[in-house]
C-alpha cells in the first residue's frame, strides 16, 4: 500500500540554508604601508611606497619584504629629465618597523629598450661584452658594454662593418677601460660613474 504522510522535519523541500555570516575583511587590512628609500649617493631618497602582508604566524612582516627589487627611472633619483634612458634597480637589505621604511641598495643597472633601439642603425657592427670586477671595498659587478662602429672622416663606403679580428681587438679595449676604470675605485665610486656615463665614453 502506498504511503501518504511523510515527516515534516525529513522532507527536502522544507529544509532552511543557513547563511553565514562571515565579515568580509579587505585584503588591505592585513597589509602595512612602507616608504622606499634610496641610497644616500642618490639626490632623492624617498621614491614611492610599497605594500607589505603583516607578520602571521611565525611568517614576519620583514620576511615579506626583504628581498625584493624595485625599478626606479633614475631622471626620479637624481631630479634630472636629462637621465630618463637609465633604470636603476633598488635591492632591499633591511627593514626600519619604527619609521616603517625600507633601506634599499643598489642592484642594478641599465638603458632602456627605446635608448637602446635608437643606438643600432644600419651599416655598423654591433659589439657586446661583459666583466666581471671586483671593487676595492670588496663588491663584486658584473658590467655589461655595448659599443658600435662608425664611419671616419673622408670614408668612400656606405658602412662601416668591422671583421672578427677588429671586433676581438675592440672588445679587449673595452675590457681594458672596464678593469682601469673599476679596480682601483670603490663600490660608490664605480656607481658615479656609471651613472652619468663616463665610462662609456673613453
Amino acid at each position: 500500500r502506498s504511503l501518504t504522510n511523510m515527516t515534516i522535519g525529513k522532507n527536502p523541500k522544507n529544509f532552511k540554508i543557513k547563511k553565514s555570516k562571515k565579515r568580509i575583511v579587505s585584503a588591505f587590512e592585513k597589509k602595512k604601508w612602507f616608504d622606499i628609500q634610496a641610497p644616500k649617493l642618490f639626490s632623492v631618497r624617498n621614491v614611492g611606497k610599497t605594500l607589505a602582508n603583516k607578520t602571521i604566524g611565525i611568517k614576519n612582516i620583514e620576511d615579506n619584504v626583504k628581498g625584493r627589487i624595485f625599478t626606479v627611472s633614475l631622471a626620479d633619483l637624481n631630479a634630472d629629465e636629462g637621465q630618463h634612458y637609465q633604470l636603476i634597480k633598488l635591492r632591499v637589505e633591511s627593514v626600519d618597523l619604527e619609521k616603517m621604511r625600507l633601506l634599499t641598495n643598489f642592484y642594478g643597472m641599465r638603458f632602456t629598450r627605446d635608448k637602446l633601439r635608437s643606438l643600432v642603425r644600419k651599416g655598423q657592427t654591433t659589439i657586446e661584452a661583459y666583466l666581471d670586477v671586483k671593487t676595492t671595498d670588496g663588491y663584486s659587478l658584473r658590467v655589461f658594454t655595448v659599443g658600435f662602429t662608425k664611419r671616419v672622416k673622408g670614408q668612400k663606403r656606405r658602412t662601416s662593418y668591422a671583421t672578427s679580428a677588429q671586433v676581438k681587438r675592440i672588445r679587449k679595449r673595452m675590457f681594458g677601460v672596464i678593469r682601469k676604470e673599476t679596480s682601483t675605485c670603490s663600490f660608490e665610486e664605480v656607481i658615479r660613474k656609471l651613472m652619468p656615463n663616463d665610462i662609456g665614453t673613453k
